[in-house]
């Protein structure tokens, strides 16, 4: 990690002396932020510092360390180095903030720039795609499912036991998961463990040009993420891309989840960890088409006035110009 640090400042102060910028903009992890605020310093430059989650907690999640380890530790010393050096700091959503100023950063100078999507390049579905319905033998089936990455922290062996509770309410259930990673072996087993492989169906990973044609064909997906250091303070986009598409979804009440979704008005929250939550409130929008409704309209509006790039970008200015006021 030394060694990464070292060589980023390099050139990134060849880069720097080349197009004199104003300031320094750095990216998470700790790594690109200590070499930027060396090279700042040594330039006169101030440097700003993003965090968007944390490597430890990541890492965490991945199984690659155990929180409160000595590689746990010296990452989130790093981070805090980092923070405590920047000249201004931003995060991406109120739980990292909270944790940010927890480690002594002083409140002013944390600017959240919240999660948000391109509106114009995540446009409302209206109708299925009913020729991959028919591909994927989906006709006369009530299709729940998950698009995204499949690490362990998502909870998607969740949505699996919550599919077995609900096989017998719903003859014509169908399971559909799109994409791929670290789980997708154990969420196979679960599959077939729990007897539900035959109304399973992974596709693997899509074309990006082919994910909203996915996202059609799927009645209710699921968000069902584990309770994690991770999870509770850091939004995902998921739930905001599926309301910008206007599509129906469940997603457990971790604190990242929470600081996005109003329960029972832009989606539908269930108790993180408990698969006859998930179950139930599945059945919910399964069963309440005047319900998904509601939440389809209001999820759009959210984002088209709330949680879209240009609302979300606009928060650097002030930030930007007190940067450049102090130098």
């Amino acid at each position: 990690q030394y060694a990464v640090i070292r060589d980023l400042e390099r050139r990134l102060s060849e880069v720097a002396r080349q197009c004199k910028p104003d300031l320094l903009h750095a990216h998470s992890p700790a790594l690109n932020g200590i070499a930027a605020i060396r090279v700042g310093r040594a330039l006169g430059i101030p440097v700003g510092y993003e965090v968007r989650g944390f490597w430890e907690d990541a890492a965490v999640s991945h199984g690659t360390a155990r929180e409160g380890d000595l590689r746990y530790r010296i990452t989130r010393g790093l981070e805090t180095w980092a923070l405590r050096h920047a000249d201004h700091c931003f995060c991406i959503c109120e739980g990292l903030r909270r944790d940010i100023v927890a480690r002594g950063i002083a409140a002013d100078k944390v600017t959240v720039i919240p999660n948000a999507v391109d509106i114009d390049n995540f446009q409302p579905i209206e109708t299925a795609d009913e020729a991959l319905r028919d591909t994927l033998s989906l006709n006369g089936r009530k299709v729940i499912g998950f698009v995204g990455s499949f690490y362990f922290y998502e909870g998607i062996d969740l949505l699996l036991e919550a599919a077995g509770l609900l096989r017998e309410r719903f003859p014509e259930l169908h399971v559909l998961l799109v994409g791929g990673g670290p789980a997708e072996e154990m969420l196979r087993q679960k599959s077939l463990s729990l007897g539900i492989a035959d109304i399973t169906t992974f596709t693997g990973r899509v074309p990006q040009q082919q994910v909203a044609n996915y996202y059609s064909v799927i009645d209710v997906l699921a968000y069902p993420r584990q309770s994690m250091r991770i999870t509770e303070l850091v939004t995902p986009l998921k739930p905001l891309e599926a309301m910008a598409l206007k599509r129906l979804f469940v997603a457990s009440d971790v604190g990242g989840h929470k600081e996005l979704i109003v329960d029972g008005e832009t989606g539908v929250l269930h108790e993180a960890g408990n698969p006859s939550s998930l179950a139930e409130k599945l059945t919910l929008l399964l069963q309440d088409p005047r319900l998904g409704e509601s939440l389809k309209q209001a999820g759009r509006r959210f984002v088209e006035t709330e949680r879209n790039w240009a609302t979300s970008v606009a928060n650097y200015q002030s930030a930007y110009d007190r940067m450049l006021d102090r130098m």
